[in-house]
């Protein structure tokens, strides 16, 4: 096996790599839960950048059913940038498990 020609493409997957990381923090992630009534933004580094809450899911006296909402929310934007993410370096990385990567 030629170690330069091996080295060459590391550095190569290498580039692509981190172009792709890049990428994925310009994006955003948008979930929503109770059926619109939550929506969160999040964006390719997990921090909420957006949340909008519709005026009726806000009950006084249902605040437990408001926080779920929004859990369920936030949580559903960051499994779709964590599916988003691995799903790119699956790209690069044909499927290999690479520890540290992601």
């Amino acid at each position: 096996m030629n170690m330069q020609k091996m080295l060459k493409d590391l550095q190569k997957m290498q580039t692509k790599m981190s172009q792709a990381q890049t990428n994925l923090q310009s994006q955003s992630f948008e979930a929503e839960a109770g059926g619109g009534m939550v929506k969160v933004v999040i964006n390719g580094q997990g921090i909420i950048t957006s949340i909008k809450l519709n005026p009726n899911a806000v009950d006084k006296d249902d605040v437990e059913a408001l926080e779920d909402l929004i859990m369920a929310a936030v949580n559903a934007a960051v499994k779709k940038k964590d599916d988003a993410t691995s799903s790119s370096m699956n790209e690069l990385t044909q499927g290999m498990k690479i520890p540290g990567l992601f």
